[in-house]
C-alpha cells in the first residue's frame, strides 16, 4: 500500500487507531518487523502531553547563498494537508530557528496535527500556552531570515540518519517521534494493538497477586505482537 493508496476514510481511520497507542508500542511493533532506522534521532517534545499523529509534509531548507539580499521566512504552511505532520530538515542546525509561534497558531487553527524540526523552534511557551504538538531536536531563539532558506516541499529527508518520505506516517509524543513507512503502517499498527493487549494481561496479572516473571511467560511477553499465552478471561 503506498501513501497514494490510502483512501481519506482509512487515513482516518489509522489515525484513530494511532491515537490509542504511543510510540513505545510502535517501536516494538517495528522492531518486530526488523523495518530499517525508524526512529528521529534527537527530536524532542516542546510542549509536553501532546501527541502528532499523521502522514508527513516534508519541508528541506539550505543556507542562503546570496548574502546581499534580504531572505524572509519561507512559505509553505498554507499548502500542507489538514490531518499533516510538518517535518523540516534543517540538518540539525543549533544556530537558527525553522519555527515559531506564528506558524504554531496557524497549524493549529488549520487542523494540522503538529510539527517535527530537525533543528530549532523558538516561542516554544507560546506554542505550549497553545497546546501545540511540537518537537525538535533543539531550541534556540534566533530567526532563519538570512540565515536559511526553503529548498524544497514534498521531497524526502533526512533526520539524523532516517529519512522520512512525503506520506510515510509520524507519531510522536513525550517517548520521542519515528516514522513509519506508508507500505507498512495498517501492519505497524494493527501489531502494536497487540503488544498493547499483551502487556496489559500481564499488568493486570501481576497487580492482581501474581508474579511478573510467569505473567510474561503466561502472555507470552518475549513476542507480544503474537499475542501468544493464555487468556487471562478465563
Amino acid at each position: 500500500m503506498t501513501a497514494a493508496a490510502i483512501a481519506p476514510a482509512d487515513t482516518e481511520a489509522l489515525r484513530e487507531r494511532l491515537s490509542h497507542l504511543d510510540t513505545a508500542a510502535l517501536s516494538d511493533a517495528m522492531d518486530s518487523l526488523r523495518t530499517p532506522p525508524f526512529v528521529l534521532p534527537g527530536i524532542a517534545t516542546r510542549t509536553p502531553g501532546t501527541v502528532a499523529c499523521g502522514p508527513a509534509f516534508t519541508v528541506r531548507y539550505r543556507a542562503i547563498d546570496d548574502e546581499t539580499a534580504f531572505h524572509n521566512a519561507a512559505n509553505y504552511i498554507d499548502d500542507v494537508p489538514a490531518g499533516s505532520v510538518v517535518v523540516v530538515d534543517n540538518g540539525g542546525s543549533r544556530t537558527c530557528t525553522n519555527w515559531g509561534s506564528l506558524l504554531s497558531s496557524v497549524a493549529r487553527h488549520r487542523g494540522i496535527s503538529g510539527t517535527v524540526v530537525h533543528g530549532s523552534v523558538r516561542d516554544v511557551q507560546e506554542s505550549r500556552t497553545a497546546g501545540y504538538p511540537l518537537f525538535s531536536t533543539d531550541v534556540t531563539m534566533v530567526s532563519g531570515k538570512n540565515r536559511v532558506v526553503l529548498d524544497r516541499t514534498g521531497v524526502e529527508v533526512d533526520v539524523a540518519g532516517t529519512p522520512v518520505a512525503p506520506g510515510d506516517w509520524i507519531m510522536a509524543d513525550d517517548n520521542g517521534a519515528l516514522r513509519i513507512p506508508a507500505a507498512l503502517v495498517a501492519e505497524v499498527v494493527r501489531r502494536a494493538e497487540a503488544v498493547e493487549r499483551t502487556e496489559s494481561r500481564i499488568r493486570r496479572a501481576a497487580l492482581g497477586g501474581g508474579r511478573l516473571d510467569e505473567a510474561r511467560a503466561r502472555f507470552g511477553y518475549a513476542r507480544p505482537w503474537e499475542e501468544g499465552g493464555e487468556d487471562d478471561h478465563r
